[in-house]
């Protein structure tokens, strides 16, 4: 199911369609999709947790954004292929993972800077 998420980073406002995964969808998030054809995936939590996600079997890199309960960006980061854990420092309510790729080269420019 789609839906639109806005969050702020760094003073920008974010405004994202993402694809809400369902039970099945949250085990597997990117694993085995193609590149251009990723869509930015929306893990929702009912509660703050702070649970480990991997990039085995995601082909290409992404980046994970943590939220709070308000949407405020708890942490983000650039995600390689093949990592075996990634965590924030944090608890968190959302977790969003946004694929590099075409569709999502203006976003990912505006969060990740150099």
């Amino acid at each position: 199911m789609k839906k639109k998420i806005i969050f702020e980073y760094k003073n920008k406002k974010i405004n994202l369609e993402v694809e809400n995964c369902n039970f099945l969808k949250k085990f597997t998030g990117l694993m085995f999709c193609l590149r251009e054809k990723a869509k930015a995936l929306l893990f929702d939590f009912k509660k703050p947790v702070k649970v480990r996600i991997h990039s085995f079997f995601v082909f290409f890199p992404f980046v994970a954004v943590w939220l709070d309960d308000e949407n405020k960006v708890i942490e983000l980061k650039l995600v390689k292929s093949f990592k075996p854990s990634i965590c924030p420092n944090k608890s968190f309510c959302k977790l969003i993972e946004i694929p590099v790729n075409k569709k999502y080269k203006e976003i990912i420019e505006l969060l990740v800077e150099d």
